[in-house]
């Protein structure tokens, strides 16, 4: 199972249609549903990987270890066995495997998990992620959070968040 981490799991700063992540651990916020959504996707045998691009990193505009900081405070809350994150800065700065839409980070996560990639699903807000889980191989959940952009490609199921996400993939069978 792999999840996007701002927009799914946190609260994501929404400014101009788009959503940004949060600058300071003390803006990390998660969403209220996830905690109950993350206890009945692990109590029915589910591996969380939390897939996230880091953007800002890379462009110099966020501190890595406060990217870290956060994902430690996100693992003490939540029960997420593994964070794969993309620092690359992406418009065109860069080419790598790992920033999604590229499957590099659930692909690597999947072969270092031992994880069936057609038995896997990704849920994300923003076609980045709808992108990337079909390109690993993952049935696809799109988090509909009303931003600016278009999907490029149709996700398998919608939900409004995570919670709804969890009971759509408990009640299509592991």
């Amino acid at each position: 199972m792999f999840l996007d981490r701002d927009g799914v799991i946190n609260r994501a700063t929404e400014r101009d249609g788009k959503p940004y992540p949060p600058r300071f651990i003390a803006d990390f916020e998660i969403l209220p549903e996830v905690p109950a959504a993350c206890k009945k996707l692990k109590a029915a045998g589910f591996l969380l990987v939390v897939a996230t691009n880091q953007p800002d990193v890379g462009r110099g505009m966020l501190d890595q270890a406060t990217v870290e900081k956060i994902h430690a405070h996100m693992i003490k809350e939540l029960p997420i066995d593994r964070v794969e994150v993309c620092y690359h800065p992406g418009q065109g700065l860069s080419h790598c495997d790992c920033r999604k839409p590229q499957p590099g980070m659930l692909l690597r996560a999947a072969r270092e998990l031992n994880a069936d990639l057609a038995q896997c699903w990704m849920v994300g807000d923003r076609w980045r992620d709808v992108d990337a889980g079909h390109a690993a191989g993952c049935k696809t959940i799109f988090i509909d959070r009303g931003y600016s952009e278009e999907l490029k490609q149709k996700p398998d199921f919608r939900a409004k968040n995570l919670l709804e996400a969890a009971e759509i993939i408990l009640s299509s069978g592991k």
